[in-house]
């Protein structure tokens, strides 16, 4: 059992030593978020933009992405971003929306195939083929900006009727950090923002959550157990008794996206990396957010007796 614990029974690491330095630097990288997603914007894939993508493999060697775009240059269907894909001969060809008129998006695929067979002839396939009109696009960005704050609204519903009001404010600090740092990383990264990405970042908030839950159930024990102790030393031997369950469960999580990341493919590569950042903020802002806060919030052992 020694080899299998992470972090040994008796560790007593100051966290909360360092709380001040850990708050400046997420408020400068929260400043930084924000910055960056209101004046550069995220990368929207064509679910929430429109327009049409095509995965295709090209048989034929000495071929790049340069010689691709010229494939284009006279075919009159406004800007064409092409990247790699998996192999060195697999492509995703991104075709922007040309207008709100449906049949007209459907006749870019056929237009895009056309110039790439009179190029390459039967040396390109088409693998998969996806097309976003805009009314189906501008519904799927209503769904989505609902999916998230339907999640963030019941998130706070719940820790507010679960918690003392000191918890609960100190939650939706942590929880609110998560998400925009998130976003800034995708700001920043250029990854594609898609339905894949929402549903990461809805995984983000019930991972980091939860975290932040067991950091305060055990708070909240010791503040009804140690009478006398400073909020200074019980937010740290807090910290410091859910730091095992914190570590392994983080680590245990990272293993398994990684291996996804490595062998799931192209495919889940951009979920996939959002979902380890997601994972390293939350441990993160469970320890060093989260229970910092309460000094500030001005918890009392006298609050641990009211249990909602």
């Amino acid at each position: 059992m020694k080899l299998l614990r992470l972090v040994p029974k008796d560790t007593n690491i100051s966290f909360m030593r360092v709380h001040l330095q850990a708050i400046f630097i997420s408020v400068i990288l929260v400043i930084l978020s924000l910055i960056g997603f209101i004046f550069i914007g995220v990368n929207s894939g064509i679910d929430f933009k429109g327009g049409t993508n095509l995965e295709i493999r090209i048989n034929k060697e000495n071929i790049n992405i340069s010689d691709l775009r010229n494939v284009f240059s006279e075919s009159n269907i406004g800007e064409v971003n092409i990247q790699e894909f998996g192999k060195p001969q697999d492509y995703i060809v991104s075709v922007q929306k040309q207008s709100d008129d449906e049949e007209l998006e459907q006749g870019v695929v056929s237009i895009v195939k056309k110039a790439l067979v009179n190029e390459y002839s039967n040396s390109v396939e088409f693998r998969r083929t996806e097309t976003v009109g805009p009314v189906v696009s501008n519904q799927l960005k209503k769904d989505g900006a609902i999916a998230l704050s339907a999640a963030l609204i019941a998130m706070l519903i719940y820790i507010w009727f679960r918690f003392e009001w000191q918890f609960s404010i100190g939650a939706i600090v942590a929880l609110t950090h998560d998400v925009i740092l998130t976003i800034g990383f995708l700001v920043f990264t250029k990854l594609e923002f898609n339905l894949a990405t929402i549903a990461a970042i809805l995984t983000i908030i019930g991972y980091s959550m939860n975290d932040t839950v067991v950091v305060y159930d055990r708070i909240r024990e010791n503040l009804r157990k140690y009478k006398k102790l400073s909020t200074f030393d019980l937010l740290n031997l807090s910290v410091n008794n859910t730091l095992s369950r914190t570590i392994l469960t983080s680590i245990t999580t990272l293993l398994a996206l990684f291996a996804l990341y490595i062998f799931g493919g192209a495919n889940i590569a951009g979920f996939t990396l959002v979902m380890i950042w997601g994972v390293i903020i939350g441990t993160y802002s469970s320890i060093f957010i989260a229970g910092p806060l309460l000094m500030y919030l001005k918890i009392k052992q006298s609050k641990a007796d009211i249990i909602k």
